[in-house]
């Protein structure tokens, strides 16, 4: 029987990676599921546990739901480990999204200036974690969905010294759930190559029951009906642009290739208090409000509101992959190993892979097409950059970070919000103590 423990178990999404569980319980029977959460979070872990008793109850299943804020004593033996936290929670990701704002930049949880706080506070953490998983489960496989997945990922290959650990986005799912109903096809005959970084990833084929439907998708179903997720704003791209670049682009393509127009909506967004956190917060109050109640035994269909609906679908596929060294392909965060030619080895990639029991195979992709290739190496630089200063702790590694991001490339005013950034998210960056210190003595004097 199989123990899974969920860190950050009090989030609103576990009832869908409950749901994802329960539908699979015939080809993955888990025995426990273990909700772990922090102090702060507990009134939110009660009501999900509660929530989530109900659910294993109505589908009649012989699995067992425990909550606690002792990480050590849950992570015991477990063979799955998933991690689904938010360091200083919808808060930081206020800030994270309206700082930058206010000084004229894209501000989004995991692009520029944002994405790259979220990564200094999320990085010691998932260290932290690995330090505990290596002392009492060290079979465990690790599935990340914290954001910035591929940052994180990399981060815990590079210095957690851990190889059983997997990154997934629910952004590929979105996409070829989208091109299935562009096509009014079943999602399960379509297939997509997939390449490139965590929400940078570019479809580079498109399959439908083994033949290349791409030309099509691409020169005649694109625009035809919307193609974004609920967390970002829906600007079509041209056909032009489409038929040129010969990808499917992602939805955080936008902030990248549609720069001006996605700055002028989140300029907005922050003008009129409506920032993707605020919006959140009041999904997340009303989602509570509703798994109080003591006859909800289902995920609500209001979950679909927030930007990572179907993530439990990419997170309990990959274990099932695992545990039935099924070979399916699935699109993980992984090891290069070759598989995309124009990037290193070593590093972290978004890409289509076979999973086994042994762990996902990346497939072999080739070099990545022109419109691909020059983001794709900047921000894969970038992501190391951040990576150093999260483990490092060093002003100066973040400042070379944040001004080397594409979305902030300015010396000047990538220090004047790092600094506002720094001062802000103190409680949730201990490594920057001094850095701090330093900054808080400068605006005293």
């Amino acid at each position: 029987m199989i123990k899974i423990v969920t860190i950050g178990g009090g989030s609103s999404y576990t009832p869908e990676l409950i749901e994802g569980i329960l539908k699979r319980y015939h080809i993955m029977p888990v025995s426990e599921l273990w909700l772990v959460d922090i102090e702060e979070g507990l009134e939110k872990l009660r009501i999900i546990t509660d929530l989530a008793n109900r659910m294993v109850k109505k589908a009649n299943v012989d699995m067992k739901i425990f909550a606690t804020t002792n990480r050590k004593e849950a992570l015991k033996n477990a063979d799955f480990i998933t991690t689904q936290f938010r360091v200083g929670q919808n808060e930081a990701r206020y800030l994270d999204e309206s700082i930058p704002a206010k000084h004229g930049l894209i501000g989004q949880e995991t692009n520029g200036a944002g994405g790259l706080m979220k990564a200094l506070r999320t990085i010691p953490v998932i260290l932290d974690i690995i330090k505990d998983a290596k002392e009492v489960a060290p079979n465990a496989w690790i599935i990340n969905f914290t954001n910035p997945a591929g940052m994180v990922t990399e981060a815990v290959l590079e210095h957690g010294n851990w190889d059983r650990f997997i990154g997934v986005c629910n952004v590929p799912h979105g996409m070829q759930k989208m091109v299935a109903d562009l096509l009014e096809e079943p999602m399960e005959d379509v297939r997509i190559d997939f390449a490139g970084l965590n929400h940078m990833v570019f479809g580079l084929d498109i399959y439908l029951r083994g033949v290349s439907v791409k030309d099509k998708v691409l020169n005649e179903l694109m625009g035809k009906q919307s193609f974004s997720m609920k967390n970002i704003t829906d600007i079509p791209w041209s056909v032009d642009f489409i038929k040129g670049s010969k990808v499917l682009p992602c939805f955080y393509h936008r902030y990248y290739f549609q720069k001006e127009e996605m700055l002028e909506h989140l300029l907005e967004d922050y003008k009129n208090n409506k920032t993707r956190a605020q919006v959140v917060m009041e999904v997340e109050r009303s989602l509570f409000e509703k798994y109080k109640d003591v006859n909800l035994d289902v995920k609500p269909e209001e979950l679909q509101l927030r930007g990572g609906a179907y993530y439990s679908d990419a997170a309990c596929n990959l274990m099932v992959g695992l545990y039935n060294d099924d070979k399916t392909i699935q699109v993980v965060n992984t090891r290069n190993n070759g598989a995309i030619s124009s990037l290193p080895d070593d590093v972290v990639v978004e890409v289509s892979s076979i999973i086994t029991k042994e762990g996902p195979r990346p497939l072999s992709m080739g070099a990545l097409p022109p419109i691909a290739q020059g983001i794709v190496s900047q921000i894969k630089a970038f992501e190391q950059q951040g990576i150093l200063a999260a483990v490092s702790g060093k002003y100066e590694d973040a400042l070379v970070a944040m001004v080397m991001n594409p979305l902030v490339a300015s010396e000047h005013l990538g220090k004047i919000v790092l600094d506002e950034m720094l001062l802000a998210n103190k409680r949730y960056l201990p490594q920057f103590k001094a850095a701090i210190e330093e900054l808080e003595n400068e605006t005293n004097h």
